[in-house]
C-alpha cells in the first residue's frame, strides 16, 4: 500500500508569510501539531511544529509580528504520493521526526504522522 491511500487528505497549511500567531491559531482550531509551509505558488518551503512556536514564544516574550519562516524548518523532508507506507515509516523513525509532508509537483497535498501510521497498522493487523 502506498501513502496516498491512507494520508491526512485536507492537509492544514500556512504560509511562510503568515504571522507565527496566526499559524498557531490555525493549527489549534484544526487540532494538528505541525503544519506543512507554503510559499505565494502554493509550494513547501517548510514545516512548522507548535512546539516551535511556543519555544520562539518562551525566548522573545512575543510572536505576533514575526512571520513562520523565522522558526519554520527549511530542509523539510517529504514523501511522494506513491510513497510505500514502510518505508515512510522508516523515513519518520530514522530523521526521529514525528509528521512528513507527502507531495506532488512540488505542493503539499497530505500529511502523515507516527500516530497516523500506528492507528492504520494497528487496525490492519
Amino acid at each position: 500500500m502506498v501513502i496516498k491511500d491512507m494520508m491526512i487528505k485536507n492537509v492544514v497549511k500556512v504560509k511562510d508569510s503568515d504571522t507565527l500567531k496566526d499559524a498557531l491559531k490555525v493549527m489549534i482550531n484544526n487540532t494538528v501539531n505541525s503544519a506543512p509551509v507554503v510559499d505565494n505558488n502554493d509550494e513547501i518551503v517548510g514545516i512548522v511544529v507548535k512546539a516551535d512556536i511556543y519555544r520562539f514564544l518562551i525566548e522573545e516574550g512575543h510572536y505576533d509580528t514575526y512571520p513562520v519562516e523565522a522558526v519554520m524548518t527549511r530542509k523539510v523532508i517529504t514523501v511522494d504520493v506513491n510513497t510505500d507506507l514502510m518505508e515512510v515509516g522508516k523515513i519518520l523513525r530514522d530523521n526521529s521526526i514525528f509528521a512528513v509532508p507527502i507531495v506532488e509537483d512540488k505542493k503539499a497535498i497530505g500529511l502523515v504522522t507516527v500516530e497516523d501510521l500506528l492507528d492504520y497498522f494497528l487496525k490492519n493487523s
